[in-house]
């Protein structure tokens, strides 16, 4: 069997985005032809914080990880994203440098897209404009949400709700719910503001209840019911 070629493979992708879902096939084809793709291994950064927000990523597969840091090197994981999900938009739109790092969690293959080629779709296709509109929404009540758990829920409550929120985007399983990230403890930990100790208790407290099971990196979600309890959802 003969290789896809790029362009097409390009198109497939973003075809299935929420962002250029809605094009027609004439115009997807445009877009990709402009586009680029590159991959990356796994630990490898797709940009650094302070970088110029001159392109959108768009996940082709792979998984990545959006990182804040500060000048001690402390970090905070503020999203992981999969395949067909996009990041770099805030960037892009405004001109600014990268606001955080994006490092692949695993090897991942991304399309890329120039700031040009983003602002002419949407200059010319109110659909893309629309969507775009939206995804800054959803970061903004993401992140509203991400601030108020940390005020008003425990670091258990916090794990709990983490693990639903994985399951949901990347959850695997007819029955139990298994999440491979390849995401360490310490990965975990950044995302909800605690140490990697702390984060291991909690995870045991949930195994020990049966609510879930981890092995290594592997948790598999055994009683989704108690921990939306657990996570007050």
């Amino acid at each position: 069997m003969s290789a896809v070629p790029p362009r097409t493979e390009s198109t497939r992708v973003l075809a299935g985005t929420e962002l250029f879902g809605g094009l027609a096939p004439g115009a997807l084809d445009r877009l990709a032809a402009g586009s680029s793709r590159r991959t990356y291994r796994r630990g490898q950064y797709l940009c650094y914080q302070g970088d110029p927000g001159d392109c959108l990523f768009v996940i082709a597969s792979g998984l990545v990880k959006v990182v804040l840091s500060n000048e001690q090197g402390d970090e905070i994981v503020l999203a992981t994203l999969g395949p067909q999900e996009s990041l770099g938009e805030l960037a892009v739109l405004d001109g600014a440098p990268r606001s955080a790092s994006v490092v692949a969690a695993e090897p991942t293959s991304v399309v890329m897209l120039t700031r040009v080629a983003l602002l002419e779709a949407i200059g010319t296709h109110p659909a893309v404009l629309d969507a775009l509109l939206r995804s800054l929404g959803g970061l903004i009540r993401r992140l509203t949400e991400q601030a108020g758990d940390l005020v008003f829920l425990d670091l258990g409550g916090r794990v709990a709700k983490l693990l639903l929120r994985l399951a949901e985007a990347h959850g695997t399983g007819p029955d139990d719910v298994v999440l491979d990230l390849r995401l360490s403890q310490s990965d975990l930990a950044a995302m909800v503001g605690a140490s990697r100790p702390a984060v291991n208790r909690a995870l045991q407290l949930l195994a020990a209840r049966n609510w879930i099971s981890v092995d290594g990196q592997v948790i598999v979600l055994r009683d989704p019911a108690s921990l939306r309890r657990r996570a007050g959802v």
